[in-house]
């Protein structure tokens, strides 16, 4: 299997590679329709310059005056009429040349062999050093008739600067490959700790280390990353945390039933034993099902299964019908319930907020002192979207510390366990509502101030 790494390198020098025969095709055409015809021109102006200057000049010496030529860059062909032929300068790789070319040029055309040198590619075009690949131009001194063919010498004007370019050339290349190998490990390098973190974090470590420094998109993967970790960790401890009050909440009702039922087997007691008996499994077993209800609930809104059946309702009537229904048990607790519920009209599922308001109700109940209070309003206010209602339940029950206020709304966490052990629940109340509040594009907030109180303020749409 291949590495990342080996596959970035072999993908970036593949890059290279086809960059590099892209630019050579492109310049290879440039040439061919650009440059070839510029260097035909300039030198076919150059051989008509030293023809013209000879035949200006009889007293010359031609030989001489060409040797000087050929010395500052050039190679060149002189033949006449009669075939003598001389060559200045460097020699010709290939002196081959078509004897209808000398006669066409002696006849006073010129040849423009560098224009139609055959359709190489560029390097060979412009350094071929072959006698087809030159300039032909009719030349004239002391009434003699003579072919002239040049072409510039590549190698004494440009040698050095083909040293250079090689050089620079494979400097370039090998730099790029080990600038490509370096940079792609350090590259590599954070996606391969990120692995190796997911692995840690796969078999249930969640203590992962990652450079969170880098301002890149592996710097912000990484800070992900490890925001993901922290919260998987706090699944985890709530999801143990939820294992062992789900299971304390489901063994004592279940060992009470046994324990009730055994009770029952006994053929001595009396009726009004086996009717309390009776009454307290009924009441275990109602717990079971009020559990159950909660978790089907939450699962069934995390499914997004609990489709909201959205309509318009008064609030404030319902939550008057509930505070009904609680009445006696707050009367057995002694506690004195205020509310100010005037009637405000809300577009939303009705039933699924029924359930919001009966779990902080019962909160508030649940966690009060004897003979506290309980304070119950709805206020309306104004907002960018258009308005919205505030329903506050607030109580004077035991409150929260700072840090029970930050996780009250986490599933299955469940306030100090020392001051709750007596209180039925399964840490999901808060955690339904805040599910539902969220469906209907709401909010809930808490307020609480250790052992005076809290209050919950639920804020929805008025439209």
């Amino acid at each position: 299997m291949k590495t990342l790494y080996v596959k970035f390198v072999a993908i970036t020098i593949g890059i290279m590679l086809l960059s590099s025969i892209i630019a050579f095709l492109l310049s290879n055409a440039y040439y061919q329709q650009k440059l070839k015809p510029y260097n035909d021109e300039k030198i076919t102006k150059m051989a008509q310059s030293i023809a013209a200057y000879t035949d200006d000049h009889p007293d010359v010496d031609l030989p001489e005056y060409l040797n000087s030529i050929s010395s500052i860059g050039y190679q060149m062909f002189l033949i006449d009429k009669a075939g003598d032929e001389t060559f200045y300068g460097a020699p010709f790789r290939v002196n081959s040349l078509p004897a209808s070319t000398r006669a066409q040029v002696l006849d006073g055309h010129v040849y423009h062999g560098i224009l139609h040198f055959p359709q190489a590619l560029f390097i060979t075009g412009f350094f071929a050093n072959e006698l087809k690949n030159t300039i032909g131009v009719p030349l004239t001194h002391n009434g003699k008739q003579y072919a002239l063919f040049i072409r510039p010498d590549i190698k004494l004007l440009f040698n050095e600067m083909h040293l250079l370019f090689a050089w620079l050339l494979g400097l370039t290349i090998l730099l790029s490959i080990l600038l490509v190998l370096f940079g792609t490990k350090y590259l590599v390098k954070p996606i391969s700790t990120l692995t190796h973190a997911t692995k840690s974090l796969a078999e249930g470590d969640f203590n992962v280390k990652l450079a969170v420094n880098r301002r890149d998109e592996l710097g912000e993967l990484s800070r992900s990353f490890l925001g993901m970790a922290r919260k998987l960790e706090q699944m985890d401890e709530m999801r143990k945390e939820f294992i062992s009050n789900i299971s304390h909440d489901i063994q004592s009702p279940l060992s009470n039933i046994k324990g009730y039922t055994n009770l029952l087997e006994n053929e001595s007691l009396s009726v009004e034993d086996r009717r309390q008996y009776t009454s307290i499994i009924n009441d275990e077993i109602k717990r079971l099902s009020t559990m159950t209800k909660q978790l089907l609930l939450l699962a069934s809104l995390d499914r997004n299964d609990q489709m909201l059946e959205k309509k318009p309702f008064n609030v404030g009537q319902q939550i008057k019908e509930l505070v009904r229904n609680y009445q006696y048990l707050v009367s057995e607790k002694g506690i004195m319930l205020s509310y100010s519920l005037p009637n405000v009209e809300i577009i939303g599922d009705p039933s699924l907020l029924h359930t919001v308001w009966d779990n902080l109700l019962t909160n508030a109940i649940k966690y009060n002192k004897q003979d506290g209070s309980i304070d119950i309003s709805i206020d309306e206010k104004e907002t960018e979207g258009g308005g919205a209602i505030l329903v506050t339940f607030k109580d004077t029950g035991i409150g929260l510390n700072q840090a029970e206020t930050e996780r009250i709304f986490d599933r299955f966490y469940r306030a100090d366990a020392a001051r709750t052990r007596t209180i039925e629940g399964t840490g999901l109340g808060l955690s339904i509502v805040q599910t539902i509040l969220h469906l209907h594009h709401g909010r809930v907030s808490v307020e609480s101030q250790y052992g005076e109180g809290t209050a919950f303020i639920v804020e929805l749409p008025a439209k």
